[in-house]
């Protein structure tokens, strides 16, 4: 399996973690960023399709790793690294952990399912087969790194990077 890092390879310093640390007091002066901050990040509105909608709230669990419906500092920080400075293989096990529903470390049928109404609301090809009971991480990782769009989201230049990039010119 080829590993791709981030475009980033900088060092995090600590005057970086303080400037993020200041960044998020500022845009979440409660101390935590609560699902609504953070679909507003990635674009999600009401007016959004179900699916996507589903998958934001996914994700945002995913990352609220004390279950207490928002994400504290560090649980922020711990998103930002994955999302910008991850490599491949973690963005795929954590793809995968959002997927995995049940915590059983295989996908079944519906939740395989999901994941390809999800997709399709992005594109309209999938190189995963139908034909299963259920997935297990490896034969995730495989399926995914035969998927160039999806690699290409993997890699991550996305909307939470291009508004964080954003927000931190603007601030400076």
């Amino acid at each position: 399996m080829g590993q791709v890092q981030a475009t980033t390879d900088r060092e995090v310093t600590l005057q970086n973690i303080q400037e993020l640390y200041r960044k998020f007091t500022d845009e979440c002066p409660s101390g935590n960023l609560h699902l609504h901050e953070f679909k507003k990040i990635f674009g999600v509105s009401s007016k959004s399709p179900e699916e996507e909608v589903a998958f934001i709230e996914l994700v945002f669990k995913s990352f609220d790793t004390n279950k207490d419906g928002k994400l504290d500092f560090m649980e922020y920080v711990a998103a930002v690294n994955l999302v910008l400075r991850g490599k491949l293989i973690d963005k795929l096990k954590w793809s995968f952990k959002i997927y995995d529903n049940d915590g059983n470390g295989c996908l079944t049928n519906q939740e395989v399912r999901r994941i390809v109404k999800v997709m399709r609301t992005w594109r309209k090809t999938v190189h995963f087969k139908c034909r299963f009971r259920q997935i297990s991480l490896e034969e995730f990782i495989e399926g995914a790194e035969k998927d160039p769009w999806l690699m290409e989201q993997l890699r991550l230049d996305l909307a939470p990077k291009s508004w964080f990039i954003k927000n931190q010119e603007k601030k400076t």
